[in-house]
């Protein structure tokens, strides 16, 4: 029989996982008759022993989630949620601790990854090499999804889970130079994230084994601005006299960015252009259904990393473990 959680006495109740929270560790807001209730079940399905305060019930873990703009998409949003979802069946709370996008002088970790109050740490979307190296310090259980190119897994001190872009983006390309296409760019800031730099080493390893040029001026590999992508794209968009058949780009979010350039200057996409994608993601409708990419499913993903945290809590002195996870290639038209 599994052990009872707090979200099984809420579901029994009709009430909030938040609910019986409050009541277990005497914070406001819950009516005393409720709060009866919530201890009345607690016992009943033997969470907690008969005449015992809820301050003596088995303590629940705290797992922080560190994250850089974590609405950034509905990508990440569907991964949290899956996780928090979760690792809510087995006792455990995710909390949110917001870093900045990019490290700054003096910046030092929230006193809460620090204080001895969470028990782990899944680290999601957070890109900088030194806010990287600040959390990669803390003394606890970590789980990364991603890193950056110059911090490998014999670096960081906790488990690395990667999404693999290497074969797959391979693949694609393959896929695209067997349909007669041969002149293609690639789009994707490789500095940004490790992944990134793997989905261009299968893009170009594909290239020479196919004996074909790999052109630098209609490939887009430098650092992008965050909040500029569209500008920088424009403006490297504009720089090539005559567009190649096709690029392969590191994302769905960079192929909805170069749809919509296509899309605004029509004559310069006179007999269409090939763009592939990575992710699957639904969110951006002039792509959605339309291009290649790789399907990358968020809550599969986001169960893995649950998954991998209480591994890691569970065993902190086990060997650090590097995890790659497969998408699926959905094979479209692609021709925009």
């Amino acid at each position: 029989m599994s052990k009872v959680t707090m979200q099984d006495i809420a579901d029994a109740l009709g009430i909030s996982r938040v609910t019986v929270w409050k009541v277990f560790h005497n914070h406001a807001g819950v009516s005393a008759a409720l709060r009866e209730n919530v201890l009345n079940k607690a016992r009943e399905m033997g969470y907690l022993k008969s005449g015992m305060e809820p301050d003596l019930a088995e303590a629940e873990k705290t797992v922080s989630l560190i994250v850089s703009r974590p609405d950034s998409s509905t990508f990440w949003t569907n991964i949290i949620h899956r996780m928090a979802q979760e690792l809510s069946y087995h006792n455990v709370n995710l909390l949110y601790t917001y870093m900045p996008t990019n490290y700054s002088e003096g910046f030092t970790l929230p006193p809460v990854l620090t204080s001895g109050s969470i028990q782990g740490a899944i680290i999601l979307n957070v890109y900088d090499a030194k806010l990287i190296e600040l959390i990669n310090q803390l003394t606890l259980p970590k789980v990364f999804l991603d890193t950056v190119p110059q911090i490998t897994n014999r670096n960081l001190q906790g488990d690395l889970i990667l999404l693999e872009g290497y074969a797959t983006v391979y693949q694609i390309t393959e896929t695209v130079i067997q349909r007669g296409l041969t002149n293609l760019g690639f789009i994707g800031d490789i500095h940004y994230a490790q992944t990134n730099l793997d989905r261009y080493e299968g893009f170009r390893q594909c290239m020479l084994d196919h004996h074909l040029k790999i052109d630098e001026t209609i490939c887009l590999t430098h650092s992008i601005g965050i909040f500029s992508y569209y500008r920088e794209l424009s403006d490297f968009m504009d720089s090539i006299p005559i567009l190649p058949e096709g690029f392969i780009c590191a994302s769905d979010y960079l192929a909805h960015f170069l749809q919509r350039y296509l899309s605004e200057h029509p004559d310069r996409n006179a007999n269409g252009i090939l763009v592939t994608g990575y992710d699957g993601s639904r969110e951006y409708s002039n792509i959605d259904g339309k291009i290649m990419t790789a399907d990358v499913k968020t809550s599969l993903l986001g169960k893995r990393l649950s998954m991998q945290i209480l591994y890691r809590m569970e065993h902190p002195d086990a060997p650090y473990e590097l995890t790659y996870i497969n998408p699926q290639i959905i094979y479209k038209d692609s021709i925009l």
